[in-house]
């Protein structure tokens, strides 16, 4: 899914879920070199989808 990596914090937990993972830990800078890729390949992915959508298998 592309799009904001922001979250509804209190949507499923009651706690704050930036408080379960420790700010040294290797999955935020896993999760930072990822959304960096990411976003560093967002126009290709844009070329791959038209002004309308996507066509249908039926229609390809």
């Amino acid at each position: 899914m592309r799009g904001s990596d922001e979250r509804s914090r209190s949507l499923f937990s009651y706690v704050d879920l930036e408080a379960r993972v420790r700010v040294d830990h290797p999955l935020r800078v896993i999760r930072d070199l990822a959304n960096a890729a990411m976003g560093d390949l967002s126009g290709e992915f844009g070329k791959l989808y038209t002004d309308f959508g996507r066509p249908s298998m039926e229609e390809t």
